[in-house]
C-alpha cells in the first residue's frame, strides 16, 4: 500500500482495487475517490455497459477505472469477473464488497407504507439475500486465493446502521445486512495471521442514491447524506494509514471524529 499525504488525503498509486456494484450510488462515489487519488479501479455492476460508462466518466484523475459486468449471485459470472479484474489491473490489493440490492426493490413504498414480512415474496427476499449476503461470499471467495499468494490484501464490506436490521417493514434488506455483519466477523477470524485484513463501512443514516423512492420531498431529500460520504474512509482503508487494521466498523458521517479518537492528541 502506499502513503497519507500530509494534507490528509491518501495517495494511492499502484493500489489495486475491486468494488463491486459502482456504476451509481455509493460504489461509484467510493470509485471515483479511489481514482481520484491514483487508484487503478475494477468497476462492476450486471450491466455491462453502464459499468463501463461509469469508468469512462472517471477518467481524467491521476488513476484509472475499468468496467466489468459481474452479477454477483452468479458464481460463475463472479469467477470471470475477478479473473478478468486480476488481469486487467495487475492483481488486487482491496476488494469493496458492495453491490447490493435495497428496499425499494421489494416494495417501492418502503419509507412511507412498509410491508409486513407475511406480505413478501419468496422470489424477492431471495433476490435481496443472493446479492446482499451470497454476492459478499461468492465475491470474497474469489478473490481471497489472489489475496493469499501475495500474502497480503484487505477487505472491505459496505454495510449499513444497526437500526436499520430490526426497522418495521425493512425485510428482507434489514436480515441481510446483519447476516453480511456476522459474516464479516468470520471472514476477519479465518484470515486471522494471514495479513488480508476485514472491516466493514456504513453510511451512517440514509444516503442519496437510487435505493431511495422518488415520492420522497424535496426537503426531505435535503436531510440525506450524500453518497460521497464514504469517499475519506474508502480513501484511509485503503492506504498505508490503516496497515495492519481489522475487525473495525467504521460510521462514514463520524469518521472524522472516530479518526481523530484513534490517532489521539497530536504531537507538539
Amino acid at each position: 500500500m502506499t502513503s497519507v499525504t500530509q494534507g490528509g488525503g491518501a495517495e494511492l498509486r499502484g493500489v489495486r482495487v475491486l468494488v463491486t456494484g459502482a456504476s451509481g450510488g455509493i460504489g461509484r462515489a467510493m470509485a471515483e475517490a479511489l481514482v481520484g487519488a491514483g487508484a487503478a479501479v475494477a468497476v462492476t455492476g450486471r450491466d455491462l455497459g453502464r459499468a463501463e460508462t461509469a469508468a469512462a466518466g472517471m477518467a481524467g484523475g491521476p488513476g484509472w477505472a475499468i468496467g466489468l459486468a459481474m452479477d454477483v449471485r452468479d458464481e460463475d459470472q463472479v469467477e470471470r469477473g475477478v479473473a478478468r479484474a486480476v488481469e486487467r489491473l495487475g492483481g488486487l490489493d482491496v476488494l469493496v464488497n458492495n453491490a447490493g440490492l435495497g428496499m425499494r426493490t421489494v416494495n417501492p413504498r418502503f419509507l412511507t407504507d412498509p410491508r409486513p414480512f407475511w406480505e413478501v415474496s419468496h422470489r424477492a427476499f431471495a433476490d435481496v439475500i443472493d446479492t446482499n449476503l451470497t454476492g459478499y461470499f461468492l465475491v470474497a471467495r474469489a478473490v481471497v486465493p489472489h489475496l493469499l499468494k501475495a500474502g497480503r490484501g484487505r477487505i472491505v464490506n459496505v454495510t449499513m446502521n444497526h437500526s436499520t436490521m430490526v426497522r418495521r417493514g425493512f425485510v428482507p434488506y434489514g436480515p441481510s445486512r446483519a447476516a453480511t455483519e456476522s459474516l464479516s466477523r468470520i471472514m476477519e477470524a479465518d484470515l486471522a495471521g494471514t495479513g488480508i485484513s476485514v472491516n466493514m463501512l456504513l453510511p451512517g443514516g440514509p444516503t442519496l442514491t437510487g435505493m431511495i423512492p422518488d415520492e420522497l420531498t424535496p426537503e426531505v431529500r435535503a436531510l440525506l447524506l450524500p453518497a460521497s460520504v464514504m469517499a475519506a474512509p474508502i480513501l484511509w482503508l485503503c492506504s498505508a494509514a490503516a496497515e495492519g487494521v481489522s475487525g473495525e466498523r467504521i460510521v462514514a458521517s463520524e469518521f472524522v471524529g472516530w479518526l481523530a479518537a484513534r490517532e489521539g492528541p497530536a504531537t507538539p
